[in-house]
């Protein structure tokens, strides 16, 4: 991401190179490590910390220093900073996720491909597709979706895929190890929270935010801020928005669906159960009735002012995607990565992972997630 295209603060003060390794707002200096500037409000240890180390020539250590930082819901110290400088080292996406002490986290990011949540931002995108317009992926992570969509040519020039999130140590896992090298994606950290580190539309985007929005206070703020920078004819999709009324969606700060609703009047509803069915079965998904939203475990919110037509090449891998065995059978028999995983996917991802490795059809099996195009250093 260049200078030019980011913006800090509160103000909105554009951002200027200062030296190849940080930005200035005409006050303040912010680092930027493996091409991410770290734009985070109210931490001004941190970003003194990391500029500093940069000055000195240490870019090593002010990645460490970004590495230690998480967000406000994180309950686990930091580890050690010699630890942190061994994940810089890491061989794989495996390794860096122990090494940053990413726990429960890391099995979520490994694991991602072959979670239901999964599955069903797969099938919201491919009912309302990106088509053309630009796409910004709010709370990214690892940055699953922009690989998926960079896999099917969907960041064919700058700007095209943009990432934001909170946690520098996400960004740098999904920079390191999850995006293909050859499509240019740009990712900033920033608090979703706080004014976006983005300019003013000059176009219609698609903007996305999946699993992540029922964690945030200042709900409304957050979605009318994302409709916003859709911009006229632009896409606002909200993936996995838990749900108050169902036991398993009472983690975060949930709303009922009408809550839900109510902070995109007109948008188009999913169940995440049909979500998710659809893209196991290679289908295109079908919009919820009252009745579906008050059940499901997770609503899912698509605004599409353009209205284009779905993409259900989304469905599935990038064309010529190298497929591998999905990891959960590497004896042949299928097991969960961690109780606790089992606990919130299990039930869910056993209605298309068979219990037993089984041969099927080549579009069965990628469908149902027995085979998988993980990135090259899994």
């Amino acid at each position: 991401m260049t200078a030019a295209s980011v913006w800090c603060g509160p103000a909105g003060v554009p951002l200027h190179a200062d030296t190849r390794s940080t930005l200035h707002d005409g006050e303040r200096r912010w680092p930027v490590v493996a091409g991410i500037p770290w734009l985070r409000e109210g931490r001004d240890d941190v970003r003194e910390r990391a500029v500093a180390a940069l000055d000195a020539g240490d870019a090593d250590g002010a990645a460490v220093v970004l590495l230690a930082d998480a967000d406000d819901w994180w309950d686990t110290p930091p580890p050690p900073d010699a630890q942190l400088r061994g994940a810089l080292a890491a061989a794989t996406l495996r390794d860096a996720v122990d090494l940053l002490g990413f726990g429960r986290v890391g099995t979520y990011f490994v694991h991602r491909w072959s979670d239901p949540s999964w599955l069903a931002a797969l099938a919201l995108t491919a009912a309302h597709p990106p088509a053309g317009r630009p796409v910004v992926d709010l709370a990214c992570g690892a940055g699953h979706l922009l690989r998926h969509l960079a896999l099917h040519g969907h960041g064919a020039n700058p700007g095209d895929l943009t990432g934001v999130d909170v946690v520098f140590a996400k960004l740098w896992l999904a920079r390191r190890f999850v995006l293909p090298t050859a499509v240019p994606v740009a990712l900033v950290c920033a608090d979703l929270t706080a004014p976006w580190p983005l300019p003013p539309p000059t176009g219609p985007r698609h903007v996305a935010c999946h699993d992540a929005l029922y964690f945030l206070d200042g709900k409304e703020a957050f979605v009318a801020a994302a409709r916003r920078h859709a911009g006229d004819g632009g896409a606002v999709l909200l993936g996995h928005c838990h749900n108050a009324l169902h036991p398993a969606g009472r983690a975060g700060r949930p709303l009922d669906p009408d809550g839900w609703l109510a902070l995109l009047p007109g948008a188009a509803a999913y169940a995440e159960e049909e979500l998710t069915a659809a893209a196991a079965t290679g289908r295109l998904p079908d919009p919820a009735d009252d009745a579906a939203l008050a059940a499901t475990e997770a609503v899912n919110l698509a605004l599409d002012e353009a209205g284009g037509p779905p993409e259900p090449a989304l469905l599935a891998p990038g064309p010529g995607a190298a497929l591998s065995r999905n990891p959960l059978y590497a004896d042949g028999a299928r097991r969960w990565p961690g109780d606790r995983w089992a606990a919130e996917y299990g039930l869910r991802a056993e209605t298309y992972l068979p219990e037993r490795w089984t041969d099927l059809p080549p579009g069965d099996a990628v469908h149902r997630r027995l085979v998988l195009d993980l990135p090259e250093a899994w």
